[in-house]
């Protein structure tokens, strides 16, 4: 998703919480970051890896100008042979300490190995982020963390939009004035007709 689209789509949800809330974690996120000079581990759940989120983040850092937004994709299951930003493996969450931030992507419950390399690298002094779908009262992942982002499942966006804005955000420096409210659906109509519509013609 462009720059362009993520616009868009903010005006779709403006009146709702949305625009706010992936703002207040994404400088939340980048303030954890940029005073120690990077340390930012991604790390999703053994079925669903934030591959997107990573790479947007990263381009983020290099737009901005903020290089300590370049996350470190950890995965589960790292493949023998794979070049080295992709072969970092959970050890490193357990090797995190103070002065590291670990974003954590989950669409479900995380398995207990990772809640409980989460809790020992809060434990040893790194900043937590969560973010993921609504799990109920038993969120686990979401008591852990320093600071959490929840996307209700029977909500009107999913968690790779939510991702989208959150990534975004990270590159701002300034938040715009917020503007009148709309049904989200409506917006949402508008916004596919929008980015559905063919190139105006020119003469």
């Amino acid at each position: 998703m462009d720059a362009v689209r993520v616009a868009l789509l903010r005006d779709v949800l403006n009146g709702t919480e949305w625009p706010g809330a992936t703002r207040r974690f994404a400088g939340a996120l980048r303030a954890s970051v940029e005073p120690h000079g990077g340390g930012l581990l991604l790390v999703g759940t053994r079925e669903y890896e934030p591959w997107h989120l990573a790479a947007h983040l990263t381009d983020e850092a290099a737009w901005s100008g903020t290089p300590e937004l370049t996350p470190t994709l950890v995965r589960h299951r790292p493949r023998p042979g794979a070049p080295a930003h992709l072969s970092v493996g959970l050890g490193r969450v357990e090797a995190a300490g103070r002065g590291e931030t670990l974003l954590v992507v989950a669409p479900g419950t995380p398995a207990p190995g990772l809640l409980s390399r989460v809790h020992d690298a809060r434990r040893a002094g790194a900043t937590v982020f969560a973010l993921g779908a609504d799990t109920g009262p038993a969120d686990e992942l979401g008591a852990l963390a320093h600071e959490a982002l929840t996307v209700p499942r029977d909500g009107d966006l999913d968690l790779d939009t939510v991702q989208h804005l959150v990534s975004a955000a990270t590159g701002e420096n300034s938040l715009p004035a917020p503007r009148g409210r709309r049904r989200v659906r409506d917006r949402l109509s508008r916004l596919a007709d929008q980015l559905t519509a063919p190139p105006p013609t020119r003469w």
